[in-house]
């Protein structure tokens, strides 16, 4: 099978093999013979995907005991899904390979601990419509599709994404676009899912026009993981769809520097040469990232793909993922060690979802030794204490207090 480097190597060259930062092709693998002209097309893809054991067991010898139970009982929690190009990726002489333990289940996936919840963002009981999250003041979260290119183990929305629990999402557009009409406080609306660059062009086309003819809604954004799991999804014909519906945003979602291969930057270079920017959103997972190293080369490499390091989240405390999470003292570590020694470009928010719905509240290492009316004592990323002169706030003058302006002022 040809892969990238191994999950072991770090160092620039080490060993013949690249380096985390280092951007190679995920290869062909078993799939070497397939044209051109289908290995290229995402539909394709999709339709072979690896969905059962039998197809794992042939395609990945190395599998494991605990990774086979798993694999038997996917299909009660979350389904097996891996895309022919991502499962390259995948290094068969290591199970801990980072992006083997993403996408293969595992055993532990049964296990529930007393914390762990099916709905651990609590969106259910901030869903006025089916399919509609409104938490924030200014913005929605609108489910698309309950559908992913490839399904990963710690998938937050994994009650729904596949159907294995018996979900049966079903969403309503109309109903969707009806309560974002009337409500003129939404100005931001977030599609996901699952999923959005699932649906076709078409599709996709008439869901982004309706939501653009609202006039309160200012901004759009689409959350996906296609551009890691499925670059051949962005298309020429999806991005000059994409660039009628600016200002529109994107998040991918990428948690490994491998994952960041020559058909994934390609990828992403398309939709930053639509003018649609782009951030980043990683998971903290055990065995993954959870390593200063790995998320420096990540965040770097980021950055060499015109993608913004945007959120670090911890793991939300999704049934049965406790297999994949850190302490947060983890990630507190790793922060420091962004913070101040690569580029503040380069630097996430750590954030944890607050569990049963109290949305993303920021963490971060304490840089703030003292603060008195006197004076703020500070810390800086080495260590070092500096400070800084405190002085008494006082009244902001009346002419230059924003006037609550009326909905039509600019």
């Amino acid at each position: 099978m040809e892969s990238s480097a191994s999950s072991s190597d770090k160092e620039e060259g080490g060993g013949g093999k690249p380096s985390l930062k280092s951007f190679v092709s995920a290869g062909r693998g078993p799939w070497r013979n397939v044209p051109d002209q289908e290995w290229n097309d995402w539909r394709w893809q999709l339709r072979h995907r690896i969905s059962t054991l039998e197809q794992l067991e042939r395609l990945l010898p190395t599998l494991t005991p605990e990774e086979r139970a798993g694999t038997v009982l996917a299909n009660r929690k979350l389904a097996l899904g891996i895309t022919p190009y991502f499962f390259n990726l995948i290094d068969p002489a290591d199970e801990f390979c980072p992006i083997r333990r993403q996408v293969i289940p595992r055993i532990e996936e049964t296990r529930t601990a007393p914390w762990e919840m099916a709905d651990p963002c609590g969106e259910e009981t901030h869903m006025p419509v089916p399919g509609l999250v409104h938490r924030y003041p200014d913005r929605v979260l609108f489910l698309v599709t309950d559908r992913c290119a490839s399904y990963c183990r710690y998938c937050t929305r994994s009650r729904m994404v596949s159907n294995a629990s018996g979900y049966d999402f079903h969403p309503r557009f109309d109903q969707q676009i009806e309560y974002i009409r009337r409500h003129p406080e939404v100005r931001d609306v977030l599609l996901s899912g699952g999923d959005p660059l699932l649906l076709n062009d078409e599709k996709l086309g008439e869901l982004l026009s309706a939501l653009r003819a609202i006039p309160h809604v200012e901004l759009l954004r689409i959350g996906t993981r296609i551009p890691i799991f499925l670059p051949q999804r962005i298309t020429a014909e999806l991005c000059d769809l994409l660039r009628r519906f600016h200002p529109l945003f994107i998040s991918v979602h990428t948690n490994h520097p491998r994952e960041l291969t020559l058909e994934s930057r390609a990828a992403l270079e398309r939709l930053a040469d639509a003018g649609i920017p782009l951030g980043n959103q990683s998971v903290l997972l055990r065995h993954v990232n959870d390593d200063p190293e790995v998320m420096r080369a990540l965040v770097q490499k980021l950055l060499m793909c015109r993608v913004r390091p945007y959120y670090l989240y911890q793991c939300d405390l999704i049934a049965g993922s406790a297999h994949l999470r850190t302490s947060v003292r983890r990630g507190l570590e790793i922060m420091q060690q962004l913070r101040g020694w690569t580029t503040g470009y380069a630097v996430p928010t750590y954030v944890i979802d607050a569990p049963g719905g109290g949305g993303k509240v920021p963490v971060s290492p304490e840089y703030v030794v003292e603060h008195t009316p006197e004076r703020v004592l500070l810390r800086n990323y080495q260590g070092e204490w500096y400070e800084y002169p405190e002085v008494p706030d006082s009244p902001v003058p009346a002419p230059h207090r924003l006037p609550h302006c009326a909905p039509q002022c600019v």
